[in-house]
C-alpha cells in the first residue's frame, strides 16, 4: 500500500534537502500496510478514475486525500447547503458553506503546515525522467517495481482516445508525448504490442499515421539521439555559447519561459525570430528618418 510521507527523509546519493525536507513529499510502498477495506478502497478509486479518465482527467489527489482523512478520522459534521436557481444566497447560507469548505481542507493541511499536491498535468516530465535513470544506469535503483507499475499505470491512464498523448493530460496528442511515452513503456518493459488495452501497439500507429518519429521537435530528438535511435544529424544546432549570454540580452535562454534547458531551444529559436524582427522593425524606423 502507498503512503505519503511529509517532510521525513535521510540524506544519500538520490534524495536530500537543505531545508530538513519541509514541504518535502515522498512516496513510500509497504505491502504489508493498510487492511483489506483500505485497499478495496484504493482499488475502487482507481477503477473509477480509469473508467471516466477520459471524462475526468485530473486524479484530484485521491490517495493521499484518502490517506490523510483516514489518519485524522475526518467527519463532516456541518451539513452542505443547496441554493436553487434564482434563489437569494443568504449570510447564514454562504457562512456555511465556507465554515464546510473550511473545515475539510484543514483537514488535508500537512504536519508541516503545507497542503501536498501531484506535479501533474504535462506528460513531457515523466517520460524523460525514466529515460535519464535508464541511460544513467539508475533505472532499477531508483524506481522499485511498484514505481514501474505506477508509472506504467500514469501512461495509460492518460493515452487519448486516438492513442497518442498531448503534451498535457487535457490536451491533443502530440509527437513529442507520444513518443516519448511510447519509448517510457518499452524501457520499463514492455512489448511492441504490450501495454494496457494495447497501449504500445496503439501508440506506435499513432506515431506511424502522423509523419513518423522523425516529425518530433528537437526537444525530442535530443533524447532519441542519446538513447541511439535518431541520427544527431537531423537536430538543430543549439550553440551553447547561448547560456553565456547576459540575461538582458534578447535572445538569453536564462530568460527561458520553459522549465527545462532542454525546453529552451524552442524559446531560443522564438526569440531569433523576435529579435529578427526587431531589427527590422529598428532598421525600418531608420529609413523613415
Amino acid at each position: 500500500m502507498w503512503k505519503l510521507k511529509i517532510a521525513e527523509g535521510q540524506d544519500g546519493p538520490y534524495l536530500y534537502s537543505t531545508n530538513n525536507y519541509v514541504g518535502r513529499q515522498t512516496w513510500e510502498f509497504d505491502p504489508n500496510a493498510g487492511t483489506v477495506e483500505e485497499w478495496a478502497e484504493i482499488e475502487e478509486a482507481r477503477q473509477q478514475f480509469r473508467k471516466n479518465r477520459h471524462k475526468v482527467k485530473p486524479s484530484s489527489d485521491l490517495l493521499w486525500r484518502m490517506q490523510f482523512l483516514r489518519e485524522k478520522n475526518f467527519k463532516q459534521n456541518i451539513p452542505s447547503v443547496k441554493v436553487d436557481e434564482g434563489e437569494e444566497i443568504s449570510h447564514e447560507v454562504a457562512t456555511t458553506a465556507l465554515r464546510r469548505a473550511v473545515h475539510f481542507f484543514s483537514a488535508l493541511q500537512a504536519s508541516d503546515g503545507h497542503w501536498p499536491a501531484e506535479n501533474a498535468g504535462a506528460l513531457f516530465f515523466l517520460p524523460p525522467l525514466v529515460i535519464c535513470m535508464y541511460i544513467t544506469g539508475h533505472l532499477n535503483t531508483v524506481f522499485s517495481p511498484e514505481h514501474r507499475t505506477e508509472i506504467l499505470r500514469y501512461i495509460y491512464c492518460h493515452q487519448n482516445e486516438d492513442g497518442g498523448w498531448g503534451l498535457h493530460i487535457e490536451g491533443d496528442s502530440t509527437m513529442l508525448c507520444t513518443a516519448l511515452s511510447y519509448i517510457c513503456m518499452r524501457i520499463l518493459g514492455e512489448g511492441p504490442d504490450g501495454g494496457e488495452n494495447n497501449a504500445c501497439a496503439r501508440g506506435r500507429k499513432w506515431i506511424l499515421d502522423n509523419g513518423s518519429v522523425t516529425a518530433i521537435p528537437s526537444w525530442g530528438k535530443t533524447y532519441l539521439s542519446i538513447l541511439g535511435v535518431f541520427e544527431w544529424l537531423g537536430i538543430n544546432p543549439m550553440p551553447p555559447e547561448f547560456w553565456i549570454l547576459p540575461s538582458f540580452f534578447p535572445i538569453s535562454p536564462g530568460g527561458s519561459l520553459l522549465p527545462s534547458s532542454m525546453g529552451s531551444k524552442f524559446d531560443v529559436g522564438q526569440s531569433l525570430h523576435m529579435y529578427r524582427a526587431s531589427i527590422d522593425s529598428l532598421a525600418f524606423q531608420q529609413a523613415e528618418k
